[in-house]
């Protein structure tokens, strides 16, 4: 697989490079021009700073949110132009399409060294398509933006688990390289699913045990210790007999939580305490009660105390981290503690410490906690978890395979 030390060393200097970053920030609710996470953005500047001082003319495309194949306003990448050329200290044009005309003008107007954004990939519904002739003649227009002698960088490791136009497909049809930061996420994840230094305790949160089951049944065999938190865990304490009370619950999958809990021979660790609340609000009454007192219609949005402290000792005493998932609704206060409590566990251990992006990443900046005290934060949730579950990454068997 060629890299992006590759091809600075070919040269880049007056070439178009294609780049595929992930710039997929939550913005603010409502008006949607405040960029309320930028850490997608910092994570890709590296890369882009060294093309730009290497004298590329650099074309960045990325999305932004799901729109439906088709221009929307709420979703167009303006705000991310703007603190992109913020951090890079430079002005970092829009295109006003992906493509067409505007996208043609932009590009030619860059000089060497400078850096301009295309409208939302997704804004073009061919960028998702199930069709790969449609995919390709997408890919065929974004490579004819930087022309015979442009290249292409991937550079977006959370969307490289899609095949999709700007990610895949475009590979094909340019030379591609791996930038530093997909190298990087890859180095990290090789690491976990290698001989990762014992013990290693892996802390699953979030909503569903649907969404984590694959990466569950892959994980079980080879870690230490596995921590159950979120939404998520109700459903492993409905399996083993405890009521709920109106706590999320995927019926459906006890049974699957029971054989899990059965496989595990004591490695899955669950709540023994939660804080549940009366409402889903910041206002609502709130209690700390044992996993098994949690009252009809209360739900349980958080970890209690307890099981903090427990998981913190578990914590203590790793050599290995990989965390993913909330352990509550830290975007309300009264249900953040756990989360928190947990962040700085893992800050405070002197284990090899890796957040497994989305949520996880988000809480670790929303909460205010010491980034650069984690070992590693991906930038990529789904693709972390799919690496981890062993499935194949088009995004990068497309440069393996052409490189």
């Amino acid at each position: 697989m060629r890299t992006l030390d590759d091809l600075l060393a070919e040269g880049v200097s007056g070439r178009r490079v294609l780049v595929r970053a992930d710039l997929n920030v939550p913005l603010n609710d409502g008006t949607g021009e405040r960029i309320t996470d930028d850490g997608r953005i910092r994570a890709s500047l590296p890369t882009l700073r060294r093309l730009a001082d290497a004298g590329a003319r650099v074309v960045v495309a990325a999305h932004l949110g799901r729109p439906k194949g088709e221009p929307d306003p709420r979703y167009s990448l303006a705000p991310v132009a703007v603190r992109l050329g913020e951090l890079l200290g430079m002005r970092v044009p829009l295109a006003g399409d992906l493509v067409g005309p505007s996208a043609r003008s932009t590009v030619d107007g860059l000089a060497d060294g400078g850096v301009a954004l295309l409208e939302n990939v997704r804004f073009d519904a061919r960028e998702t398509s199930k069709d790969a002739a449609a995919r390709g003649e997408l890919a065929g227009e974004l490579a004819a933006l930087v022309g015979e002698s442009g290249v292409f960088v991937s550079d977006g490791f959370g969307v490289v688990h899609r095949k999709q136009a700007s990610v895949f497909d475009v590979a094909r049809v340019l030379p591609g390289y791996a930038g530093g930061l997909v190298l990087a996420e890859l180095e990290v994840l090789r690491r976990l699913t290698g001989d990762p230094a014992r013990p290693y305790v892996v802390v699953l949160g979030g909503s569903k045990v649907s969404d984590k089951l694959a990466v569950i049944e892959s994980l079980l065999p080879t870690v230490d210790r596995l921590l159950v938190g979120g939404g998520m865990c109700f459903t492993f304490m409905a399996a083993e007999g405890l009521g709920v009370g109106g706590s999320l619950l995927e019926a459906d999958m006890i049974d699957t939580c029971k054989g899990l809990l059965a496989a595990a021979g004591g490695k899955i660790q669950l709540p023994v305490d939660v804080v549940i609340a009366d409402d889903f609000s910041a206002e609502a009454n709130i209690q700390s009660v044992l996993a098994a007192q949690i009252r009809e219609g209360w739900k349980g949005l958080d970890i209690g105390p307890i099981t903090a402290q427990r998981y913190g000792a578990v914590l203590a005493e790793a050599a290995t981290v990989f965390w993913n998932g909330p352990m509550g609704v830290f975007e309300l206060a009264p249900f953040a503690e756990g989360t928190r409590t947990l962040a700085r566990s893992i800050v405070d251990s002197k284990a090899y410490s890796v957040v497994g992006g989305g949520d996880s990443a988000a809480a670790v900046r929303a909460l205010g906690l010491p980034e650069d005290r984690f070992s590693h934060i991906s930038t990529g949730g789904g693709a972390s978890l799919e690496f981890l579950e062993g499935k194949p990454l088009p995004g990068i068997e497309v440069l393996e395979a052409t490189g």
